[in-house]
């Protein structure tokens, strides 16, 4: 009953949404949906890249040089949410 839309429903459907956010909104909203898609992959591919990455086998030594920051951007060129972060480090011995 429900699992299949035809094109009358699917019409229906744009035509109410048009018709509650109004259409100079929807192009803001499309654009916002993009960039939060964006930058939800962006962070998962970095986390899976960082899952492959060896794990230190020493921890660092007083007096040793910290590692370098990191930026991470919200969107693929854009730098005006950019941010610096620093790595945690694992303070767990195992």
């Amino acid at each position: 009953m429900f699992g299949r839309l035809g094109a009358p429903e699917i019409i229906l459907i744009l035509i109410v949404v048009v018709l509650l956010f109004g259409a100079k909104k929807l192009p803001d909203m499309a654009r916002s949906l993009g960039k939060s898609a964006r930058i939800l992959k962006s962070e998962a591919k970095a986390m899976k890249s960082e899952g492959q990455q060896p794990a230190p086998a020493d921890p660092p030594v007083p007096g040793e040089q910290p590692p370098a920051q990191r930026t991470i951007q919200s969107a693929p060129g854009d730098v005006s949410s950019a941010r610096p972060v620093t790595e945690p480090t694992d303070t767990t011995k195992r």
